[in-house]
């Protein structure tokens, strides 16, 4: 069997789980699309201690309604069950999906962009089938269509990014920040290794505040904060949105900054995909 048969079934593969998972979708047959969907509110939150692993989040207590029996459920997420939580407060409402009967198996989620419908899974194998198309063109009619398969892919990708409406979102949310005191009240050590094999460690400082409406928010802050490993007890100035306190930032200069680099890269990214494309269009 040569390269070019091999490659033949490799992409093969994803298109099969593509055409299989639209098929489930279209047929509203897909785990999501047969779950039960509620609206959770966090009832109880359980604040960090210094020094734990930032994955679980800020472990919460969650409680729902079954839509069809009304009745409630009182449970535990502790960071297992679905996304982690990085900021919450007793009121806040996140949509939650569980197997019908089995509500213990709940399945909290932050974002339901793709979830309803069950299209997370072919979309991905969508991705994976057109990364294969491509590595087979260019293998069998060369570089040039390496050009045009992957800029078209890129130019794509960043045409459908969401991170141009999620920073503009945030930004608009920031520009009638509040500002309230602060503190960091925890800081969570996680141990982790790159590619190369480096060892090195990384914190987060978890920080409390209480907005002017008197909600009392903790949170994980991944940026902003300088010195981060030594920030236990740091008094700080929290510039939250008083449409979400979810959004906020101890240093809004560092945020912009932070928001700038991310639309940047997206430009930089479609324009390196634009020229790709042209490039290839040229070499045929």
């Amino acid at each position: 069997m040569d390269v070019q048969e091999v490659l033949g079934l490799w992409w093969t593969v994803p298109a099969g789980l593509a055409v299989l998972g639209y098929g489930c979708s279209l047929a509203g047959v897909t785990r999501a699309q047969r779950a039960v969907w509620a609206t959770a509110r966090i009832v109880e939150v359980r604040r960090p201690a210094h020094g734990d692993s930032r994955k679980p989040g800020i472990q919460v207590t969650v409680a729902f309604q079954d839509p069809a029996t009304g009745q409630e459920f009182t449970l535990p997420n502790a960071g297992r069950h679905g996304d982690p939580v990085h900021e919450a407060w007793l009121g806040r409402e996140f949509p939650v999906r569980y197997p019908r009967g089995r509500p213990e198996r709940f399945h909290l989620m932050t974002d339901v962009f793709g979830e309803r419908g069950g299209l997370v899974g072919p979309s991905c194998a969508v991705v994976l089938l057109l990364l294969g198309l491509v590595i087979q063109a260019t293998v069998t009619w060369g570089y040039p269509w390496a050009l045009l398969g992957f800029g078209g892919l890129l130019t794509a990708a960043m045409l459908l990014s969401r991170d141009l409406g999620l920073m503009r979102a945030r930004a608009a949310l920031l520009a009638s920040a509040v500002a309230v005191p602060g503190q960091v009240v925890a800081v969570t050590k996680d141990v982790e290794t790159d590619g190369e094999g480096t060892t090195f460690v990384c914190h987060e400082p978890v920080v409390a505040f209480t907005t002017r409406e008197g909600t009392r928010v903790t949170a994980l802050c991944r940026e902003g904060i300088p010195d981060p490993g030594r920030s236990l007890g740091r008094d700080l100035t929290i510039h939250y949105a008083p449409a979400d306190a979810a959004v906020f930032t101890p240093d809004p200069d560092h945020d912009r900054r932070d928001r700038a680099k991310t639309v940047a890269l997206v430009v930089a990214s479609l324009l390196t995909g634009i020229a790709a494309v042209v490039a290839g269009v040229v070499t045929l």
